[in-house]
């Protein structure tokens, strides 16, 4: 069922109130109308609304004040605000009105064109609020909903879970800033590679800390488990200091405060095949079919996937796939690594083009070159070394 959306609308001028309140009843919004004096943050917390228009009439400080307590307050802080301001007004609180709303329209407003801006800022903030904040990919009720429309259509996909072994002991060994830089790695590498082996209509999702999703058909994901673990493993690797990534483990402590060698980081992909034969009535079902395989994938190590079959013509599981590192005559190094080793870059340098890179899906040399860290001749050389060691150029992370 469609959820009724609530609008607040927050103005000391009537006659405005009157035809908004008519206009955005009439399409079906629940409205709510509160004077600019008596408009305070437990009145706006008791409304809950899904968007909030503000008339800021004639400057009125204390009308930008409650925008901005709104958005210092974490029970409000997502409510999208529009504000209603006069031309004359809008470049003297130009600075003011940045600091606490998400969007404006000049007085007097067309319903219309604000009935627009509080449709796309509705939508905004509900993407918001079910996305990955480190990532801003789909997140838990998003991912839910598309495997919901999926199974209610009877369409064949391939859902895939990702799972990075030994995250937690990278964490406690590096910091958690160390590990926010390899969810955003993984992230990178999971969108690269279903942009380049998926479908045009394929989903990719972050369930949160160092679980992913991806939704593709049952003829594609085989190539895209075996590309994604080819890249994990020939990448995430240059995120541990040089001793540790030449020893291959780490030395930490477990859970029960004894000393450990742990494995670097490896990825688990459990893959359910929904053939559109009804095997399968939810995504909590899915969910539970996952864990299964993922528990057992878990009690192996190396980077590996496997698909479960138990609803197929078979009955049975598919054996899991094990990375086989691939001969070459050179170790691999992404590109950074190599400008790193030849003292054209910097560290604090490559880490600032990389957030760059893995948050646009620009290529890290292009942002290096542009930055002025490097130049042309510097870039093709170092991309030619890494393409005589690299499974697949075309797909440089970093």
């Amino acid at each position: 069922m469609h959820k009724i959306k609530k609008i607040l609308i927050v103005s000391s001028d009537k006659s405005l109130m009157e035809v908004l309140n008519f206009c955005f009843d009439g399409w079906g919004y629940e409205v709510f109308l509160l004077d600019s004096a008596g408009c305070g943050i437990n009145s706006v917390k008791k409304i809950s609304p899904d968007v909030i228009v503000v008339d800021v009439h004639d400057a009125d400080k204390a009308q930008l004040e409650i925008c901005r307590i709104l958005k210092e307050d974490f029970t409000t802080a997502l409510i999208p605000i529009i504000t209603i301001i006069k031309k004359r007004q809008l470049r003297q609180q130009l600075l003011n009105i940045r600091q606490g709303i998400d969007d404006y329209l000049i007085k007097p407003p067309d319903p219309l064109d604000l009935r627009i801006r509080v449709e796309m800022a509705a939508r905004r903030a509900q993407y918001s609020l079910h996305s990955s904040a480190l990532t801003g990919l789909p997140a838990g009720r998003l991912i839910e909903e598309i495997i919901g429309e999926r199974i209610k259509k009877g369409l064949a996909f391939s859902f895939g879970y990702l799972d990075i072994d030994n995250f937690k002991y990278f964490n406690d060994a590096y910091g958690y800033l160390k590990g926010d830089r390899v969810i955003k790695q993984t992230a990178y590498i999971l969108y690269e590679t279903i942009k380049k082996f998926g479908n045009p209509s394929d989903f990719i999702g972050h369930i949160g800390g160092d679980d992913f999703v991806f939704i593709s058909t049952p003829q594609m994901y085989k190539v895209i488990c075996r590309n994604l673990i080819q890249a994990f493993d020939e990448i995430v690797p240059f995120h541990y200091s040089l001793p540790d990534r030449q020893r291959g483990f780490v030395i930490t402590k477990d859970r029960t405060n004894k000393i450990k060698k742990i494995p670097l980081m490896s990825l688990s992909i459990a893959v359910i095949n929904n053939l559109g034969r009804g095997e399968f009535k939810n995504a909590i079902e899915i969910n539970e079919r996952i864990a299964e395989i993922k528990r057992y994938l878990k009690s192996m190590p190396a980077s590996k996937f496997m698909a479960g079959r138990r609803n197929e013509e078979s009955g049975t599981d598919s054996e899991p796939e094990f990375n086989a590192p691939r001969k070459k005559l050179k170790e691999y190094k992404p590109l950074g690594q190599l400008l790193l080793e030849k003292n054209i870059i910097t560290p604090k340098q490559l880490d600032q083009a990389l957030m760059t890179h893995w948050e646009k899906g620009v290529l890290l040399g292009e942002i290096l070159k542009e930055s002025g860290y490097l130049n042309e001749n510097q870039l093709q050389e170092a991309l030619k070394i890494q393409s005589e060691t690299c499974f697949n150029p075309a797909q440089r992370t970093g």
